[in-house]
């Protein structure tokens, strides 16, 4: 029988952070967000892959006004890893990462002082940069505006910008913030992917980190599942904060994946599960054509990193039904019969628990699967969401892993 390892976190990172390890990393927007700096000391060389169907918070009104796939998970990890080491970097970071006011007065006053460039959040941006954000937060206005003035004349409606096509928010959690510059990027290229590679560029982002929306489109996508007795919900915030399920018309079908993100799997060193969402973060980017294919014959680790608190999607989960759902995702159980693949082990070959995690481990279900690594990670207490891993041993045990599988090898 299998039992819990633990590892030792007063034990300094093996040799391995130096051999630049490439990742590449499923997760949502926010559940990994906490442990990217850590992650950079062991390598930047990581595929951050993302999915565009977030339509909660602000987020979902740009889509709601404008269109388009939901650009908030990808601008918040953009930001992430954005450079640190100058006052200007800095300056650019807090300027990306800002939120407006609550009050909507205040904040249209304050957008414009910011398009206008007299904002004193300018201070330390020098002008090339200066001119390059402001051109696309004036592009976004300009979009949203000629959108005002279309339904004023159509129905003689009155709007006032920012405050009535609802983009700021009652909430502290849902008030607009600084994603409308890579929306507005993203509408003048029309190309989510160009945008993404601009704004890696103003924030400095480390070239071999790499930002991929899961789908490259610049569609609106939206996230349906079906519940056993047939009802259809509709929308990933609808799923995740559920208030009533309807029964509807939906086309089922499995979108095309980004061709880099297959381009990656088949390259890195270590695929990574992350933590957060199972089945609207995590499972969508998993269900897509290739993506199981791919990971089933690579030999490198494949590493499950288990939540430390249930949500709403997994009450009641043990660890081995995470692996289930990933499993049945990677191997789109609920489609065409001829499109499932391999075992639970093809897949997941280490679980990561954190300590303390409400998510009962167990082991028996997981050796029977195939899965006999797993590692116990410290953790800590969030406020928000719960227990969570501690970065440092998190980046610690993904580092002592990886030097095992280097070992191996040679």
């Amino acid at each position: 029988m299998s039992s819990l390892n633990s590892i030792n976190i007063h034990q300094s990172p093996p040799a391995a952070t130096s051999l630049h390890p490439s990742l590449l990393l499923f997760s949502g927007g926010t559940a990994f967000n906490g442990v990217v700096e850590e992650l950079k000391k062991l390598t930047t060389s990581v595929a951050h892959v993302l999915p565009v169907s977030d339509d909660g918070g602000s987020t979902a009104e740009i889509v709601r006004v404008l269109g388009g796939p939901a650009v908030g998970d990808i601008r918040s990890r953009c930001l992430r890893l954005s450079d640190q080491s100058t006052s200007e970097a800095l300056a650019v970071r807090t300027l990306l990462g800002y939120r407006l006011p609550l009050d909507a007065q205040e904040a249209k006053l304050e957008w414009y002082s910011i398009v206008e460039g007299e904002h004193p959040l300018w201070k330390d941006v020098s002008k090339p940069y200066r001119e390059t954000i402001r051109a696309f937060l004036a592009y976004f206005q300009n979009e949203v505006l000629a959108i005002a003035m279309h339904l004023f004349f159509k129905f003689s409606l009155k709007f006032t910008y920012l405050r009535d096509v609802r983009l700021l928010k009652s909430s502290e959690e849902q008030r607009s913030h600084f994603v409308l510059a890579m929306a507005g990027a993203r509408i003048f290229f029309q190309s989510l992917d160009a945008a993404i590679f601009l704004f890696s560029r103003v924030s400095q982002i480390p070239t071999e980190s790499l930002v991929l929306p899961v789908i490259s489109t610049n569609d609106r996508l939206t996230l349906g599942c079906e519940l056993w007795d047939g009802t259809i919900i509709r929308g990933q915030n609808e799923i995740s904060h559920p208030t009533s399920g309807s029964l509807q018309l939906v086309d089922k079908v499995f979108p095309t994946v980004n061709p880099s993100v297959l381009e990656q799997l088949r390259n890195v060193d270590c695929i990574i599960y992350g933590m957060g969402s199972l089945f609207t973060s995590i499972c969508p980017s998993l269900v897509l054509l290739g993506v199981g294919e791919i990971i089933a014959s690579r030999s490198c680790a494949k590493v499950l990193l288990l939540n430390g608190t249930y949500d709403r999607e997994t009450s009641g989960f043990s660890a081995s039904c995470f692996v289930t759902a990933i499993t049945d995702a990677l191997n789109r159980t609920y489609g065409h019969l001829n499109n499932r693949l391999k075992n639970p082990s093809e897949y997941i070959n280490t679980v990561f628990v954190p300590k303390d995690s409400q998510i009962p481990v167990d082991i028996k279900s997981l050796a029977a699967e195939g899965i006999v690594n797993v590692v116990d990670v410290e953790s800590m207490h969030d406020p928000k969401v719960g227990i969570v891993y501690e970065p440092k041993s998190l980046i610690e045990a993904l580092a002592n892993l990886l030097s095992g599988c280097t070992n191996k090898q040679s």
